[in-house]
């Protein structure tokens, strides 16, 4: 097995793993998703795989926890949590993950929330609708924000210590962390 090789199947290892935690009990809209979509195109590049592992795992849950109107607009904003993914540097600083899991969690909001107004018949379609759907929707952000960041420092945080703990998995493309020293 080449090392890149490895390095893929230990990521989508992550992804998978993570993505089985949306099956057990958690707090609304705590789960790993828009984490993973960062995780997916941030590790995996721009390549067809970094849209399929996080896309793939939400089906699979969806298949056991079953399908939902809204189920395209959560696609969407996973898939374009991809793109978001995609502009993390390549050094994965803290800042740049942290702000790309606010930028996740704002855009779930928007398109999911959206989805909502228009598919579920609570709301009229009108921009006051529009508004009350996400004036409601604010008490559910708070728990979609925190799981963002929570997962985001979980995956990013635990790969780049296998990173250190296991060589061999390092992305050869990616600089080496030295110390602020550089010693």
């Amino acid at each position: 097995m080449t090392t890149t090789t490895a390095r893929i199947l230990v990521i989508l290892a992550a992804i998978a793993a993570a993505a089985a935690l949306r099956l057990v009990p958690h707090p609304p809209n705590f789960m790993p998703i828009g984490a993973l979509a960062l995780f997916g195109g941030a590790m995996l590049g721009r390549r067809a795989l970094a849209f399929a592992a996080p896309l793939g795992a939400l089906v699979l849950s969806d298949l056991v926890l079953g399908v939902y109107p809204e189920i395209v607009f959560v696609y969407a904003s996973v898939a374009l949590t991809v793109l978001i993914g995609w502009a993390i540097p390549s050094r994965r600083p803290a800042l740049a993950i942290g702000g790309a899991a606010l930028a996740s969690a704002v855009l779930f909001f928007i398109v999911t929330n959206f989805g909502t107004w228009l598919l579920s018949g609570f709301y009229p379609r009108t921009v006051e609708g529009l508004i009350a759907c996400y004036v409601a929707a604010i008490p559910f952000f708070q728990n979609t924000l925190a799981a963002d960041l929570f997962y985001s420092a979980l995956l990013f945080g635990g790969f780049a210590l296998i990173e250190r703990l296991v060589p061999a998995l390092r992305d050869a493309g990616r600089p080496v962390a030295t110390s602020q020293t550089g010693r």
